[in-house]
């Protein structure tokens, strides 16, 4: 006869635009198995979550009432159910709420943002990661940079987001790079070095960056500058203005970076170069660890 089922004692959910990640968690807050699909909300509509998710978590789920517990943008205004956000000062993962549900299975709890009302800003899922980081660090206060797309410096102080900024460096690389004039130009190669020496140009000069833009592809043209050059000039100019204009986060403080690897790499190596201490951590361990924070406030457990 075979044996009983062993089934998890929750479940974690890292609920994008593009891709949805789970994992398998076990009493012991071990993650037993994982998965990932390329269901994320963007491509679903409002009534498609509950069965898409029962879908995929369905060798884990059974017939008996399992909790799920999710961040990300799942909890947008277009996602599952909205989950408000929370104004800073606040700790990062101060609102969770339930998400409705057909079926007795799924209780589905989803965490909500964070946002800043002078400048305006607001941030939906990186207060997971942020989360994460100060579950690992308890005692954590300096800056968090968390390099992507959209890229966040938050500043923490006692288990807080103080303030926050966004920068839409990663977005301005893929549209330069892949729509505009400098697609014929930039490729997935890289150079160090050009990186590095190309940061503190655009730091000096953040007002010329226009102008520097057009020079790859000039430079490429009349001098045959190859495509490893090109790619870094481009990040290099593109970071070096965000740090310039982030410079009230990162100078004379200690900054820990969460982000994709090499991603994440080439931040550390911009701050090392401005003399920054910098602690670079794993953005899927930092997501993870702040989904587990979060169960752990649903269930009244430390």
């Amino acid at each position: 006869m075979a044996g009983a089922v062993s089934y998890p004692a929750w479940i974690a959910v890292d609920w994008g635009t593009s891709n949805l990640r789970a994992w398998a968690m076990s009493d012991d807050g071990h993650d037993v198995d994982h998965v990932t699909s390329d269901r994320g909300m963007g491509r679903l509509a409002h009534g498609d979550f509950e069965p898409t998710l029962m879908s995929i978590l369905a060798p884990w789920v059974g017939d008996r009432p399992t909790t799920v517990v999710a961040c990300g943008m799942v909890g947008s205004r277009q996602g599952w159910v909205e989950a408000p956000y929370t104004q800073v000062p606040c700790k990062p993962q101060s609102g969770i709420v339930t998400a409705p549900v057909q079926s007795n299975i799924l209780r589905v709890h989803v965490i909500g943002g964070v946002k800043q009302d002078a400048p305006s800003d607001v941030m939906r899922g990186e207060e997971t990661q942020i989360a994460g980081f100060l579950a690992l660090n308890p005692d954590w206060d300096g800056v968090i940079c968390l390099p992507g797309t959209h890229t966040k410096w938050a500043h923490i102080s006692a288990g807080e987001i103080v303030s926050f900024q966004t920068f839409m460096t990663g977005e301005i690389f893929a549209l330069l790079s892949k729509q505009s004039i400098l697609r014929h130009s930039v490729s997935d190669a890289w150079d160090d070095d050009v990186f590095v020496d190309t940061l503190s140009d655009a730091m000096a000069r953040p007002e010329a960056l226009a102008a520097r833009l057009f020079h790859i592809r000039a430079q490429g043209l009349l001098h045959g500058a190859d495509d490893g050059w090109s790619a870094a000039r481009l990040s290099g100019l593109l970071v070096g203005a965000e740090l310039a204009a982030a410079r009230p986060y990162w100078l004379g403080q200690s900054v820990a970076v969460i982000g994709p690897q090499t991603l994440a790499q080439h931040y550390v190596t911009a701050l090392q170069a401005q003399a920054v201490p910098t602690l670079q951590t794993d953005a899927t361990q930092m997501t993870l660890a702040g989904l587990k924070a979060a169960y752990a406030s649903l269930k009244g457990t430390p």
